[in-house]
């Protein structure tokens, strides 16, 4: 039998170039339920390849959970308000995990 959680619930990263733009991003989709819950992870070192150099930049992370059905929308409204040109928006399944917590994303009222 597959789990049905696999199928609908996934986690969204989304990097951030700051605080202020990780909280807007965050309250933003919440708001507009196309997230149940973001956590804002507190600065990590990316270092990644960009326009044929090695670059390194201070960054947030946002853990988004969502939806499968409401990822094209959630990427649209981050690329809308992102100050990257090009945004790390990576979806991944929610395989498993704490029954009561994956029961509670699928309450229609928490979206």
């Amino acid at each position: 039998m597959m789990n049905t959680h696999a199928i609908m619930n996934i986690v969204i990263f989304i990097t951030t170039a700051n605080k202020k733009e990780a909280g807007k991003i965050s309250s933003v989709l919440v708001g507009k339920r196309l997230a149940a819950c973001v956590n804002i992870l507190n600065t990590c070192d990316s270092i990644f390849r960009w326009k044929g150099k090695v670059d390194k930049q201070k960054e947030y992370l946002l853990m988004v959970k969502s939806k499968k059905s409401l990822l094209p929308e959630l990427i649209r409204l981050v690329k809308s308000m992102h100050s990257y040109k090009v945004p790390e928006i990576i979806a991944v399944p929610i395989i498993g995990g704490n029954k009561d917590y994956l029961d509670w994303l699928d309450e229609p009222r928490t979206f």
